[in-house]
């Protein structure tokens, strides 16, 4: 399994902003809503104020910023049909691959009891993607990139690395542990580091709340 963060530096930025306007079209919206979203995404600045002073206006052009209301909607609509495409080529390719998606998260998944033909898969699928998303505009977060495997054996486990450099990618180690939306995964599915991050984090919390209790 490759967990893949994309597009780049936590803002979906839309490079492309023509081809978000045919895919908004193309889901049926009204024309008054695409001409707004035409016009919303180019030709814009922000300026930040703190107290009484106030910075010079920047540029923030073809742009949906981290935190804005519409960059969850437009995310997934923009990244819909680029899902889409990949889901294709696996299948035209027969590759028994599937994706997940969650905004700016995904996920290929590959089920197989050799190291060798996953990571041959990983590698194929991870191509694909970066191939694509050149087209859209977009980049792969190198950083948030992990691979991780399960496994039930009771031996020793020692995976080898995904070696993504000949495609411009990175050297991907294993992890022991994997976090996911909030969920720590081990190897095994048993849920004990997920449980104890909880558990410790909830009792730190009961003790801050006595020490502020104390407070006048």
């Amino acid at each position: 399994m490759v967990s893949i963060g994309f597009p780049t530096r936590g803002a979906l930025n839309f490079v492309n902003y023509r081809l978000l306007v045919l895919i908004l079209e193309k889901a049926g919206l009204d024309t008054k809503v695409t001409n707004f979203f035409a016009n919303y995404l180019i030709q814009r600045s922000t300026n930040y104020l703190w107290n009484n002073l106030s910075s010079p206006s920047f540029e923030v052009n073809v742009e949906v910023s981290q935190g804005s209301t519409l960059s969850p909607i437009l995310s997934t609509l923009y990244l819909s049909p680029l899902i889409y495409i990949i889901e294709k080529r696996f299948e035209n390719l027969n590759l028994p691959i599937s994706i997940l998606s969650f905004v700016d998260n995904g996920l290929f998944v590959v089920q197989n009891k050799s190291f060798s033909i996953s990571n041959s898969l990983l590698f194929c699928s991870y191509n694909i993607l970066s191939n694509l998303l050149n087209s859209f505009g977009l980049i792969i977060e190198h950083s948030k990139t992990e691979i991780f495997h399960f496994n039930r054996s009771h031996g020793p486990f020692n995976p080898p690395p995904l070696d993504l450099t000949s495609i411009r990618g990175p050297i991907l180690h294993p992890k022991d542990s994997w976090r996911y939306l909030g969920f720590i995964f081990d190897r095994k599915l048993s849920f004990h580091k997920h449980i104890n991050y909880y558990a410790n984090k909830a009792i730190s919390t009961v003790k801050c709340m006595k020490l502020l209790g104390n407070l006048v």
